[in-house]
């Protein structure tokens, strides 16, 4: 229980990666750079938070709060040095879907005497407690999400994101774009609608912002589709000459500087009915506890939001720690983000992430450590503190407009759809299922009904697998697939089976299936049609119609029978001694109408070098098929298998007296020389033949008696 200083620095390290690489910052290297791109990339976070800020439902100084508190603490707990933390559009939206759905326009209706605003359609709101309710909720929302997301860390489980396949989640964003563009759109034209939550219900809402598109305020709609216009235009110049550019051109911010001063000058409030900002507070709020009482209505919701932004954060520092060659730890990402947004959910902000945009900002303009996110915090701040009044008469539209110029990445995604198709049906099934179930479930149930689309896909390719009779290429040790290779061939008597796949309870029957198949025949069939063939034997033989000798069956005194060949004449009823050995050729045609299936092999080689575990289940049914087919003469063996399995089945019971460890064969060419060695060896016994011992004390007919055995022992001799 000793702890050296070394170790206790090692510990600090790990918890805060700051003491890692701020030791090592080259001063002179690298701060004139992080300085150009803090500055670039805290003016674009300035026009993002403002503009986030509506997909959240809370007034827009308060993405101002958003874009500079979480970088606080990120700064010494995070372990990338890229990405730029703050609001992103879809976490911004589903904060926003849980905000709208807990303070709807419906519970602040108050008489017109005290109203300090209208929705639109005569009906008066009281905005101010409204809008002081949502924040309160969206800022408890962000400290429940940080909790959760500092448990997850503490616990270990960052490997919970690899489920969120890059299918899923390409899927997700392209909903999630859609669902922040209808958002949008209703700001855009100025036209209000009702606050629909729960399936279906951006649909409702795009059908009623459609609905009312004839009252839309002309002011607000140029601006906006300028806005979308200009910036869509300008990040593709940026795009295309980011090589000869040194700096992308800050096109938000210079739109909204232009739009702002436009609608001051032109006083588009009072004279076209334009919808501002009108109020960015200054300075910055006290913190506030968050309302515990609410905890339990957001608990679903603030658990996937929890997942949803460490996934982004993740996925985007990744990106650029593989490109600059150092590591990210994901445990440690889910405490840094965690203990952000506890610390800004107490002072009334929304959930942060990293948003991609804004990280290719500070990336492509040099950033080279968290110093520039320390600065780009800096600017907001200036904003917070100085700049706020100034955007007072910005119209919301050109917000809305940036964040939609913004979302052109996203929507860019359904191309990839055609690319997966070719290359993977399943995963181009589980990009179109996530994203429609999102669309029509709303973004947190689409997740999860995409997540369980997603794992059942892997169950059914688990409990489907691949599998098939395998042969050998002529002179070399090498098997492969009869089906698919022309010059492979089947060693004679000997049928191989490759299952790839792990062997449980739910593909137990496709093992099953896929064994009749290759051998062609139910072993259990054919062993209830030799019994079937042996009682009819007795009864002829009881009849006089059979005799038993040491050579065969004979079907009428001095006349061979058909089948069963004989190598001399046939003798009297008597028997020359007390035991006599008759051989049945069961692959013949018998002197009665009795159908056996044929079994033309004596060997079957199991591949398991795609089985990586054994159930209970599978261990049982594995040890049925040996005695299955070996009550029929047809010996079982393994080849190629795992280490792990043989410890399995030793835990498993599976070793008996009659299932022992010699069947099991390093590969499949070793299991079938041991076979050739035993057939040379074993060349006056015929595996085919089915060996019925006779006893005989006196010269009546021979009686087959018939014993119950127990389920687990198939002596087909004695039966």
């Amino acid at each position: 229980c000793r702890c050296s200083r070394k170790r206790a620095f090692q510990v600090a390290k790990s918890f805060l990666p700051i003491m890692e690489w701020l030791p090592n910052y080259r001063v002179k290297e690298w701060l004139v750079s992080d300085i150009i791109s803090g500055v670039s990339t805290g003016l674009v976070a300035t026009l993002q938070g403002l503009a986030y800020a509506l997909l959240v439902a809370v007034p827009v100084g308060y993405g101002l709060y958003s874009a500079f508190f979480p970088i606080l603490t990120y700064f010494f707990l995070g372990t990338s040095r890229h990405i730029s933390v703050g609001p992103f559009p879809v976490v911004s939206l589903m904060v926003g879907s849980v905000v709208l759905s807990m303070a709807p326009d419906d519970n602040f209706l108050i008489d017109g005497s005290n109203a300090t605003g209208t929705n639109g359609t005569g009906t008066l709101i009281d905005t101010e407690s409204r809008d002081a309710q949502r924040v309160l909720i969206a800022s408890t929302l962000t400290f429940l999400v940080g909790i959760l997301q500092v448990i997850f860390g503490a616990l270990q489980i960052g490997f919970i994101v690899r489920y969120l396949a890059d299918p899923l989640v390409g899927g997700f964003t392209t909903a999630a774009a859609f669902q922040v563009l209808v958002s949008q759109l209703k700001i855009v034209l100025n036209v209000s609608t009702k606050n629909y939550n729960g399936v279906l219900s951006i649909i409702y809402t795009l059908i009623e912002t459609l609905e009312k598109i004839g009252s839309t305020n002309i002011a607000d709609l140029v601006a906006g589709l300028l806005t979308i216009f200009v910036c869509v235009v300008i990040k593709e110049v940026n795009d295309r000459f980011k090589h000869k550019i040194p700096i992308p051109i800050p096109i938000e911010v210079i739109v909204t500087i232009v739009a702002t001063g436009i609608s001051y000058a032109a006083d588009l409030e009072k004279k076209y009915n334009a919808g501002i900002v009108k109020s960015i507070p200054r300075g910055f709020l006290p913190p506030e506890p968050p309302d515990v009482s609410l905890f339990s209505q957001m608990i679903a919701a603030s658990f996937s939001i929890a997942i949803v932004a460490y996934a982004i954060a993740v996925s985007v520092g990744k990106v650029y720690a593989t490109k600059y060659s150092y590591a990210i730890d994901g445990n440690q990402e889910f405490i840094a983000f965690g203990v952000s947004n506890i610390f800004s959910g107490a002072f009334s902000c929304f959930v942060a992430t990293t948003a991609l945009s804004r990280t290719a900002v500070q990336e492509s303009t040099g950033g080279k450590t968290q110093v520039a996110g320390i600065i780009s915090a800096g600017i907001v701040l200036i904003s917070i503190v100085a700049l706020g009044k100034l955007l007072e008469p910005l119209q919301k539209s050109v917000l809305a407009a940036v964040v939609i110029a913004n979302l052109k990445g996203m929507f860019m995604q359904v191309f990839d759809v055609p690319r997966l198709w070719r290359q993977n049906k399943v995963d181009a099934m589980i990009w179109v299922f996530t994203c429609v179930a999102s669309i029509i479930l709303g973004l947190d149930l689409g997740l999860l009904a995409g997540l369980l689309f997603g794992l059942l896909t892997v169950v059914l390719r688990v409990q489907f697998p691949s599998w098939g009779g395998f042969g050998n290429i002529p002179g070399t040790d090498i098997y492969k697939k009869v089906k698919d290779y022309q010059n492979v061939i089947e060693p004679e008597g000997v049928k191989i089976l490759k299952f790839s796949s792990p062997i449980f309870y739910a593909n137990i029957d496709g093992l099953k299936s896929s064994l009749k198949s290759t051998v062609g025949f139910d072993a259990v069939k054919v062993y209830n049609k030799r019994l079937k063939a042996l009682r009819k034997i007795q009864k002829l033989i009881k009849k006089g119609k059979l005799k038993a000798t040491k050579n065969g069956i004979i079907s009428e005194p001095g006349i061979n029978n058909e089948v069963f060949e004989t190598d001399e004449e046939p003798e009297d009823n008597e028997f020359p001694t007390k035991e006599v050995e008759i051989q049945v050729d069961w692959n013949s045609e018998l002197p009665f109408k009795v159908n056996i299936p044929k079994v033309p092999i004596h060997s079957l080689i199991l591949d398991f070098g795609a089985v990586t575990f054994l159930d209970i289940v599978a261990v049982r049914s594995i040890k049925t098929i040996i005695r299955e087919f070996e009550r029929i003469d047809v010996r079982v063996y393994f080849a190629s298998y795992q280490d792990n399995l043989i410890s399995q089945l030793e835990q498993s019971a599976f070793f008996d007296d009659t299932v022992r460890k010699d069947i099991f064969f390093l590969t499949v060419h070793d299991a079938v020389l041991y076979i050739r060695n035993q057939m040379t060896y074993n060349d006056n016994q015929d595996p085919i033949f089915e060996k019925i011992s006779l006893m005989q004390d006196s010269k009546e007919p021979i009686e087959f008696t018939e014993t119950n055995h127990p389920d687990d022992e198939f002596d087909v001799q004695e039966e």
